[in-house]
């Protein structure tokens, strides 16, 4: 009997220390949340100071960035032309390019049109204008479409070429309107590929970076993609040749504020090109 009695009580004892050591581990689990749940707060806080907080915008960045979007449209065209055809091609285009520039029955301006010299070879570039943005693109699409010189023209253009890719533009509210210019000059296309969401930062640095790039003159046009590769920027530059324009870019390192700029738009890229381009016979830029 004693010895029963003995069992009971130890077991009674088993069982006491059991919860006992239960309880323990609950509390300690308990405080271990409750400071795991703190840490996270306190980590959550140290975070959002280097979360960047959007603001809202009722607008399009197009809307924030251009002068008027139903102001200027522009269209830009990159032809790869077989290499034993680039001088009929040439010859083709001031041949009709001019007449379209010239009749006011077209809303439309031809801008500049250029053979690469140095980038891509046996490429041609053509950069039209459209007042009065979409609409006037559109009327300008539908006229040519009945004029049967221009459908020849396609006809015997396309025998000529490789390839052939377009882009619509438009233009920074900062930067010159591109007007016709007596040469000679070469011209210098840098086309940058932004890092998607940038645009608007883009926008603000060149805001302020343009001022020093307008001494010799050399800043011709600005422009940022709407349809076709988007997040694309060009900039196009005049020089009277290569070694003007080795000068005129070191002059711009002597400004103070300029490598802020080049430091801070630099990250904003994820792939840049640059064309040394002729100008054509046809060319308002000469």
């Amino acid at each position: 009997m004693a010895t029963g009695v003995l069992h009971r009580v130890s077991g009674g004892l088993g069982r006491a220390k059991s919860r006992a050591q239960s309880a323990g581990q609950l509390v300690l689990w308990s405080r271990g949340f409750a400071t795991s749940s703190s840490n996270n707060r306190q980590d959550s806080w140290f975070k959002s100071l280097f979360v960047r907080k959007v603001d809202p915008r009722k607008d399009a960045h197009s809307t924030l960035l251009t002068k008027n979007e139903e102001s200027n449209l522009y269209k830009i065209q990159f032809h790869n032309v077989k290499p034993e055809c680039l001088d009929a091609y040439n010859k083709l285009n001031e041949d009709l390019l001019p007449s379209i520039h010239a009749d006011k029955y077209y809303p439309c301006e031809l801008v500049g049109t250029w053979n690469t010299w140095y980038g891509e070879q046996d490429q041609a570039v053509h950069l039209w204008r459209y007042r009065g943005g979409y609409p006037a693109l559109t009327e300008v699409m539908n006229k040519l479409k009945q004029n049967q010189e221009f459908t020849e023209y396609r006809k015997e253009r396309s025998k000529m070429l490789m390839s052939r890719r377009n882009q619509l533009l438009l233009e920074f509210s900062f930067w010159n309107e591109p007007v016709p210019r007596e040469g000679p000059n070469i011209y210098e296309l840098r086309s940058y590929q932004l890092r998607p969401g940038t645009m608007i930062e883009w926008g603000n640095y060149w805001a302020r970076a343009i001022g020093y790039r307008q001494h010799n003159r050399e800043a011709v046009g600005g422009f940022f993609s709407q349809i076709g590769n988007l997040y694309m920027v060009h900039h196009l530059w005049a020089y009277k040749d290569l070694q003007s324009r080795e000068d005129t870019r070191n002059g711009a390192w002597q400004q103070e504020g300029w490598d802020e700029v080049v430091y801070y738009t630099v990250p904003l890229i994820q792939h840049m090109d640059s064309r040394i381009m002729i100008p054509t016979k046809a060319s308002p830029l000469q």
